[in-house]
């Protein structure tokens, strides 16, 4: 069960491993396009707010609001906007005043921006109608412009609104203002520490919920109170080369089916499965912190059918695990969806690293690397051979009918006046948190302190992998970025550096916790010891984390 249950979760988790964050969109030729919000009101009541980008050529936007003018939308004959000034219909009368409605085609964006212009209007707006985007009007190099009314283009989705509300004969107004974006948005620090934050939870997860130890191992009244009040131990999943290699290779074929079936019932089985994970996880998570200080609560029990004897508490948790889910199902493209979703993919990640563990890190440089190439690729490189970015296609969703994938964390962008949300997929936190939980238990294990173990440089580099994903997607205008581009070589490279300059980077390399346990048992008793003057035999095996 928690083999499947783990390599599930990490093929989902794969589609975002590349998202850190949204992606950002950023009378001469201009080197940058202004980032527009256009108001709409239709019969005088305001809608829904879009956003376009302006063009490299023409007059400029207002930054502020308050500084923009509200003029009536028209659509011009013909729709093109390519017709020459001699045409009957294109007349100075019908587009004095008002934002020209063109459908992009047929000819180049400036001569459409030239003949909107000469008709009187007082800005173009152009509908990607080709496809689901923002291409950027270029200013040509070919011709002299004399261009003084500001250009937009809206994507197909968008622009088809307008058509719509205008080829049904209603009055349609717009106001176009450029506001500048903020160098820093707060919400990038606060996903900053959301993820560094559980990464590091559920590394410390047992040390949280483990019961008491007695000199470094349980009493035998605590090994039958467990076995009396615990549900059976989850398995653990050891990742090996083999496995490493072929997730790589099935989440690639995987994400290929998205990019080419794509379609609004493949995104609903992807949020179906996450809430099913997302109850697991909360429900696991919970119960587990609550009975490590509370044992009582899990003796009562009642007998349910088909389940048998389940715990009263574990089943009211699980009842309000459900409730919580189904409603942010209900609710998720509200405003505030993003909390539930948050909420539920952290207890999900702390589960899946209890889950599965890297036995050493030779185990880990197979996975992390195969992760690493995974992400360049579908992110960068696979332009080359499928036209565009497979990895953003798919995070998108053209096809999706509004739907997006659930697999990441993701915050809104506060005082961003473009709204949108920053975010981080899954197994951004997965991949480099496997290796995280990896050195914690390797550093016990090893009686280490946080000044000379591995933990605390691994957080440390976690950490400033994500600072450097950050500043990357800022200094490339918002361009997706593969997150483990830099969180492998600040994690990875980080432990293996250490090891090197501590002379233990064999021990790393090659480490499996079973090979390191004692003939004895941890408290240094032997197998057969006195207890109360009685010899007996000791019934607590010494388990590996890998047997637990």
């Amino acid at each position: 069960m928690a083999a499947s249950y783990t390599i599930l979760f990490f093929l989902l988790c794969s589609l975002s491993t590349a998202f850190c964050a949204a992606s950002d969109s950023s009378s001469a030729c201009r080197t940058a396009a202004q980032e527009v919000i256009i108001r709409i009101w239709v019969n005088g009541t305001e809608g829904e707010n879009i956003q376009g980008l302006g063009a490299l050529f023409g007059g400029t936007l207002p930054v502020h609001e308050k500084e923009g003018i509200r003029l009536p939308a028209i659509i011009p004959q013909p729709v093109d906007c390519c017709s020459n000034l001699s045409s009957e219909v294109f007349t100075q009368h019908q587009l004095s005043g008002s934002i020209a409605v063109c459908q992009r085609g047929v000819c180049d964006f400036s001569t459409k921006a030239e003949v909107a212009q000469s008709g009187g209007a007082s800005g173009m707006l152009v509908i990607n109608s080709e496809a689901d985007g923002l291409p950027v009007m270029d200013c040509p190099h070919t011709k002299t412009l004399n261009i003084s009314i500001p250009s937009v283009v809206v994507t197909k989705s968008d622009g088809e609104v307008l058509s719509k509300a205008l080829a049904g004969g209603s009055s349609v107004e717009l106001l176009l203002y450029a506001p500048v974006r903020p160098v820093l948005d707060m919400s990038v620090l606060f996903l900053w520490f959301m993820a560094v934050g559980t990464v590091t939870c559920a590394s410390l997860w047992k040390g949280l919920t483990v019961c008491d130890k007695i000199e470094g191992s349980y009493s035998q009244l605590s090994q039958k109170e467990s076995s009396e009040t615990d549900e059976d131990d989850e398995e653990v999943v050891e990742i090996n080369v083999m496995s490493a290699v072929v997730f790589v290779i099935t989440a690639s074929t995987f994400l290929l089916l998205l990019y080419y079936f794509m379609s609004s019932w493949f995104v609903w089985l992807l949020i179906v499965l996450f809430c099913i994970g997302g109850i697991q996880g909360m429900h696991n998570c919970v119960v587990s912190l609550v009975l490590s200080k509370w044992r009582n609560l899990g003796k009562r029990k009642v007998n349910v059918p088909v389940f048998g004897n389940v715990s009263i508490f574990s089943l009211i948790v699980l009842v309000c695990c459900f409730a919580f889910t189904v409603f942010w199902a209900a609710h998720r493209k509200a405003s505030y969806s993003w909390i539930g979703q948050d909420i539920l993919g952290i207890f999900l990640i702390i589960t899946v690293l209890q889950l599965a563990q890297l036995p050493n890190i030779k185990v880990a440089t197979v996975l992390l690397c195969c992760a690493f190439l995974y992400d360049i690729f579908w992110v960068f490189l696979s332009p080359e051979i499928f036209g565009n970015s497979v990895m953003i296609a798919v995070a998108e969703g053209d096809n999706s009918g509004g739907e997006s994938i659930p697999m990441l964390l993701r915050v809104p962008r506060f005082f961003d006046p473009f709204g949108g949300y920053n975010m981080i997929g899954f197994g951004d936190l997965v991949f480099p948190g496997l290796l995280v939980a990896f050195s914690l238990r390797y550093d016990n294990e090893k009686k280490k302190g946080l000044a000379n173990g591995y933990f605390l440089w691994l957080i440390a580099g976690y950490g400033l992998g994500l600072l450097f994903t950050y500043l990357a997607l800022y200094l490339m205008n918002g361009q997706g970025q593969p997150a483990l581009l830099y969180l492998v070589p600040c994690t990875l490279g980080t432990i293996v550096i250490l090891g090197w300059v501590r002379g233990e980077l064999k021990d790393l390399w090659n480490y499996n916790v079973e090979d390191q346990s004692p003939t004895n048992n941890s408290s240094g008793r032997s197998s057969t010891d006195k207890v109360d003057g009685v010899s007996e035999t000791n019934d607590i095996e010494v388990q590996s984390p890998l047997s637990m």
